[in-house]
């Protein structure tokens, strides 16, 4: 079982590289985040702007740094679910937690889904 710290990331800090491509280095930004199914009712909204700022000053924001920001910007509760979800980032499934993320970016965040 993963910790709470490495839930919350698809990159463990550890192994993480510098943000490929993105925003500008250091830079806060505004991504829309879009929750989904269990997640929007662990959020209590279908959707919400998020500023997110890089967790190394001198980097730009990665999908980690959305995903921590997500974890902060609510209870306990969603932050269970993110340790399950998927993630698109501009409607791209994101596998990499150290991808950039530039300004105004749609980030979803996808619990698994069952039934065929």
């Amino acid at each position: 079982m993963m910790d709470e710290r490495q839930e919350a990331q698809l990159v463990p800090e550890e192994r993480a590289e510098s943000p490929k491509a993105g925003s500008a280095a250091g830079t806060a930004i505004s991504v829309r985040v879009r929750y989904f199914a269990g997640a929007r009712a662990a959020a209590g909204v279908a959707e919400e702007t998020l500023r997110v700022a890089p967790a190394v000053a001198d980097e730009a924001v990665s999908a980690n740094d959305v995903i921590r920001a997500v974890r902060a910007s609510h209870d306990e509760s969603l932050a269970r679910v993110v340790g399950a979800c998927g993630f698109l980032l501009d409607g791209v499934a994101v596998r990499d937690g150290t991808v950039g993320v530039p300004e105004g970016a749609e980030f979803d965040v996808l619990p698994p889904f069952a039934g065929g």
